[in-house]
């Protein structure tokens, strides 16, 4: 049974995307509409963070094109920075690391220096299972499988405001990611075109029919309205009465048709309606290249060109939202050091990740990455993780959200922010 309390504890009002007719129950469009339909919620800094699931392969995507051991240890997968044949060469960074050619699209935003890239980073915890390490690095505890709560939920509750709206921290994914999980309010949002209500942390959501909202409703109408607040229902009708359907990206940009571009236009979108998004959530597929990885075409190239590309296509649409917005990657670990016999490359350790701001210190490719001779190696196999993810996290929220409890944020962690970001 639902009780009136845990309604209005569970965050109110949520939206989630699960695809069911009827839209917005009839009850909840007649409130919505009794409101006046003004901005109410003034513009807020943005933290969106993409997960890479799969495992992306740091050293392909920012190769140390100079270490010849690494370029033995890949024979048919090594690229170079040197201009030769008909395959496409990396983009020289600095002399040391090249980018790979299908992440053309960062090139500007790197030598405008704001992009950063840190390598060398990953978990503590050696694990080369995928779903430990996502687990990990979600909750933040790489050494404590019973954390209840993910990182960017605790960043949430960091925040500090008197209020939370429906939208202050909302994943475009089909179910609420671990990052997520937590007493603090946030929502999934499969698809802003189709849409229906749900409490969020109710894990029969999904299902409820709108006469159970009704029949909560019915008892509980003047107190709701009361506790839930008139910015609730303001946000659900800046939402409703936006034709998300046919929004135009501004500038003319073109997001690519995938999963990825789909859920950052969905993205901008809310940022621009001022709904109040500050924690932002989205994720991109197929990053466990153990077979025909290829180099400058094949499964890897496609998966950077879609990354780069939806982040840069978000980035131009933002226009004058890009002062207060940053994006930053995570993976849950890299690839090994040597190929394998297959084409791939398999479960390693350290990774790379990209953070794209026009407060960064970018233009830097920052972390420890030594050569790939046998005795530098992880296990004599894989690039050591150098820098804890924590320590790049950490920064990133600490300087975009304005918080300061790291103790709160990651409790089990003593390390020292990297400091990546601009005061």
């Amino acid at each position: 049974m639902l009780s009136r309390r845990g309604f209005i504890k569970s965050g109110g009002l949520a939206l989630f995307g699960v695809g069911l007719m009827g839209g917005i129950p009839g009850f909840i469009a007649e409130v919505a509409a009794s409101v006046k339909n003004t901005p109410i919620y003034k513009k807020k800094k943005t933290l969106v963070c993409i997960f890479q699931r799969g495992a992306m392969d740091g050293l392909m995507a920012v190769t140390p094109f100079t270490d010849q051991y690494l370029k033995a240890a890949r024979p048919t997968l090594f690229m170079s920075a040197a201009k030769a044949g008909s395959g496409q060469s990396l983009i020289d960074l600095d002399g040391k690391f090249g980018l790979h050619p299908s992440m053309k699209a960062f090139e500007p935003m790197f030598r405008d220096k704001r992009l950063a890239i840190v390598h060398g980073i990953g978990s503590p915890n050696n694990t080369r299972s995928h779903f430990a390490a996502q687990d990990y690095m979600e909750s933040g505890t790489p050494f404590n499988k019973g954390t209840a709560s993910g990182w960017l939920n605790r960043a949430v509750g960091l925040l500090g405001h008197d209020a939370m709206t429906p939208f202050t921290a909302v994943s475009i994914t089909s179910a609420l990611p671990r990052s997520l999980y937590g007493d603090n309010p946030s929502v999934a949002i499969n698809n802003l075109d189709d849409f229906t209500i749900q409490m969020r942390g109710n894990q029969q959501g999904a299902s409820m029919a709108a006469k159970s909202f009704e029949d909560l409703y019915d008892q509980t109408s003047s107190g709701l309205l009361k506790d839930t607040g008139k910015e609730s229902f303001d946000a659900m009708k800046m939402l409703q009465k936006t034709d998300v359907k046919n929004y135009r990206p501004a500038n003319g940009v073109v997001y690519p048709n995938t999963a990825l571009g789909n859920s950052l236009k969905q993205i901008a979108q809310l940022i621009k309606m001022d709904v109040g998004l500050e924690v932002a959530f989205a994720e991109s597929n197929g990053w466990d290249t153990h077979f025909n990885q290829g180099t400058d075409t094949g499964i890897f190239a496609r998966n950077v060109a879609d990354l780069s590309n939806s982040m840069m296509a978000f980035w131009n649409d933002l226009e004058t939202h890009q002062d207060d917005v940053t994006i930053m990657t995570m993976t849950e670990f890299g690839r090994t050091v040597h190929q394998n016999g297959t084409g791939g490359t398999d479960h390693g350790r350290a990774s790379c990740n990209f953070i794209l701001s026009n407060n960064i210190a970018g233009g830097m490719v920052y972390g420890d990455v030594k050569p790939m001779s046998a005795e530098n190696l992880e296990d004599g196999r894989d690039l050591p993780v150098t820098t804890d993810f924590r320590s790049v996290f950490s920064n990133i929220a600490d300087k975009q959200l304005l918080i300061s409890n790291n103790k709160v944020l990651f409790p089990d962690w003593n390390g020292t922010p990297l400091n990546l970001m601009r005061a």
